[in-house]
């Protein structure tokens, strides 16, 4: 059975237009509440619960009301968090044994999108087969229990307190962050009346911004996708260090006091780095828009690397086939599985300020000898199904780049899993020759997806 709603991570779109309407999302709670019942292992007289969370974003409400409607149809009891990252939710599923995780939040994407995961009891993102079975029962008509066998739900006021501990927990106890002046991005989501307070509470001087969503403003001019907004204030505050998180905090960038920001890549090579003075290392997962230099980097460390489709749950699916801790992506999606179930930004630059910490070095001493290639990234508007493949045209122009640049460089082209665009990477040396590069396929491109269109 092939896909229909949901993508690489969970179900998202545009409010107003299906899936994020009201009435789907209602069925959608529907027929996840119907699988989780049937998965049920406890008493007759017991039921299964499932934890919703949400960023920031308007739409989050109606959204949240729809998702508890339909569990409660279905029979499944519901516990509200509010406002919470995604990493939080996966947390606090594990932590209240409850059946199921639910975020309501598009991530990085601006407002008017949503989307909805599922984590499964264990605080990971649930196998295909259970995505693939509410597809299946979205095609039949919504029922609904009787009166006596609805769900209830109830709300958890202390869901953000409880993951503030969380986050200090993943140091050592004889560690803290005294002396250090922090500036916090948290992008007007779903971190931000939780990010400055771990902060605090470990002992930084905290400058907290992107921290007054008004339900519109999430991700916009701020946080990890606007890094620029993080070195303005770094540099204002005259602060050792930055954090940009983005919309529901589950990817992290970092900026020094010289304003040079450090991306996924040099965070996991610092984090790495640091583990191996704890003991070996047994392997590394990155994605196809991994620098080239970071693979390098962990060959001459004699650390294995190995390659998954863009993801972090492509990521995760790599890491546990292999027994292996570490991995993450450029755009800030990093894996501690030592720390943590899942992708979580925040956790991610507590255990880099402990490499700092207990090394005593700079970001950019931790990553001195990582020279990370210029990547040029073009994202070129398509229209939904869009499959460059199937253009001569593209693989032409994709074909002469890659003999012209051979060994000095590699290209990657990819459909989001997220959004309506193709992304036209180009990696190399020469930043100039590259750019030219990815310009120059990104024209094709654009000519390919305008002709598709009329």
């Amino acid at each position: 059975m092939s896909r229909r709603y949901f993508g690489t991570d969970g179900v998202r779109g545009t409010i107003g237009t299906v899936p994020m309407t009201a009435d789907f999302v209602l069925r959608l709670g529907y027929a996840a509440g119907r699988v989780l019942l049937s998965q049920h292992r406890q008493g007759p007289q017991e039921r299964p619960t499932a934890l919703i969370g949400k960023d920031t974003r308007v739409s989050g409400y109606m959204l949240e009301a729809a998702l508890e409607a339909g569990f409660s149809a279905a029979g499944v009891n519901v516990l509200l968090c509010g406002p919470l990252p995604t990493p939080a939710v996966a947390y606090l599923t594990r932590a209240l044994r409850v059946a199921a995780g639910v975020v309501i939040s598009a991530s990085h994407n601006p407002y008017p999108d949503n989307g909805i995961k599922f984590f499964s009891a264990d605080g990971s993102k649930l196998p295909d087969t259970f995505e693939l079975e509410v597809e299946r029962l979205l095609e039949q008509p919504m029922g609904c229990e009787s009166a006596q066998s609805l769900g209830r739900a109830r709300r958890i006021n202390d869901a953000a307190g409880r993951y503030i501990e969380f986050c200090k927990s993943t140091i050592p106890a004889s560690l803290d962050l005294h002396g250090l002046k922090i500036v916090i991005d948290c992008a007007h989501g779903a971190a931000y009346h939780i990010a400055p307070h771990v902060l605090h509470e470990l002992g930084a001087e905290v400058h907290a911004i992107g921290v007054q969503p008004d339900g519109y403003n999430i991700n916009r001019e701020c946080g990890a996708t606007h890094p620029e907004a993080l070195v303005s204030a770094v540099r204002e505050h005259h602060a050792d260090l930055g954090i940009a998180l983005d919309g529901d905090a589950d990817r992290v960038l970092m900026s020094d006091a010289t304003g040079k920001v450090f991306d996924g890549d040099a965070l996991l090579y610092a984090l790495v780095r640091h583990r191996l003075t704890q003991g070996p290392v047994a392997g590394v997962v990155g994605t196809l828009m991994s620098n080239l230099a970071l693979e390098q980097a962990f060959a001459r460390l004699n650390i294995p690397f190995e390659r998954a489709p863009v993801g972090d749950r492509y990521v995760l699916e790599r890491l546990r086939a292999r027994g292996w801790l570490f991995g993450g992506e450029n755009s800030g999606h990093l894996l501690c599985l030592d720390k943590h179930t899942t992708g979580d930004g925040l956790v991610s630059a507590l255990q880099v300020l402990v490499a700092m910490r207990e090394g005593a070095a700079t970001l950019a001493a931790l990553t001195a000898d990582l020279v990370l290639y210029p990547q040029v990234l073009i994202n070129v508007p398509v229209a939904s199904g869009f499959d460059h493949t199937k253009f001569s045209a593209i693989a032409q122009v994709q074909s002469e780049v890659e003999r012209s640049l051979g060994a000095r460089g590699r290209v990657l082209l990819r459909a989001s899993g997220t959004e309506p665009l193709l992304r036209v990477m180009v990696e190399g040396a020469d930043e100039t020759e590259i750019r030219a590069c990815a310009e120059k396929i990104a024209a094709v491109v654009r000519r390919a997806a305008q002709s598709q269109g009329h």
